[in-house]
């Protein structure tokens, strides 16, 4: 059952948060050193190939039920993706909710060479730059959460930096908001926020909605090729993989049949082989 979510104390926890950081890296110094570091890989290219790709998810936690998976090393977790044929590797950055942090993401970063998605609720330009400075290619944006001028200019900031912002939605307002604010990629999630039920059915509700040149990702509830398909048959280039690929005896085997599955020539596709 779905438990109401206080926009309003996520986003001042969240803001909290940040100003302790602030404090200790003013926003001037994070500003730039995140200019600093080598420019962002090329996410838009990666998702854009044909077939649906596998965004593989670093997750050691999910909020309410705790750890889920203990990682050794996370260089070597991200080099089984990689191996494994990930489009892209996702990490959590929170660590309160999900274990995670930004010196995980920069350790999965400096490991591998396709790009870094930072999985977080991002509220200020400061995040911004430390995601970028931490290696991050996307950040997302929770449509749910931020009302239009926030999103537009954390957007812009997130796309002066040379990365894609990724609007996440769960419900056809938040896709028609995403598209009014020019969303290059839109995610699509099938749990609602405080929430442990699956409606998958949303991604087709949702993906008419999006003009499309709109980068269409699915999240949530992914476990096996037949799920991964069925979103791919509704439109999805990529889809997020967490939970059931940390839960893995072997991750990086998973990957392979999942991204095998996702660049069959029966998985259908918006993208014509070039």
């Amino acid at each position: 059952m779905s438990t109401p979510v206080d926009v309003d104390q996520i986003l001042a926890a969240v803001s909290a948060k940040v100003a302790v950081r602030e404090d200790l890296v003013p926003f001037k110094e994070i500003k730039a050193m995140s200019r600093s570091v080598d420019p962002a890989r090329d996410a838009a290219s990666a998702l854009l190939q044909r077939g649906c790709g596998v965004i593989a998810e670093i997750k050691k936690a999910v909020p309410g039920r705790g750890p889920i998976a203990e990682v050794a090393s996370i260089p070597d977790l991200a080099r089984e993706f990689e191996k494994g044929g990930a489009t892209l590797i996702a990490c959590h950055t929170d660590q309160q909710r999900f274990a995670g942090s930004l010196s995980d993401m920069a350790a999965a970063r400096g490991a591998v060479d396709v790009p870094i998605m930072c999985r977080d609720i991002i509220v200020d330009p400061y995040q911004i730059h430390e995601a970028r400075y931490h290696g991050a290619d996307v950040v997302p944006l929770q449509v749910g959460l931020l009302d239009r001028a926030r999103l537009e200019s954390l957007l812009d900031r997130i796309e002066s930096l040379g990365m894609v912002a990724m609007a996440e939605v769960r419900n056809r307002a938040e896709a028609e908001l995403a598209s009014a604010i020019g969303a290059r990629a839109v995610g699509v999630n099938a749990r609602a926020l405080g929430s442990e039920e699956l409606h998958r059915e949303v991604f087709s509700e949702v993906v008419p909605l999006l003009p499309e040149a709109t980068i269409r990702i699915a999240m949530s509830g992914v476990r096996s090729p037949g799920e991964l398909l069925a979103y791919a048959g509704a439109g999805a280039d990529a889809v997020i993989i967490g939970e059931r690929l940390m839960t893995a005896d072997t991750p990086g085997s998973l990957t392979r049949v999942l991204v095998a599955a996702g660049q069959h020539p029966s998985c259908p596709s918006r993208r014509q082989a070039s």
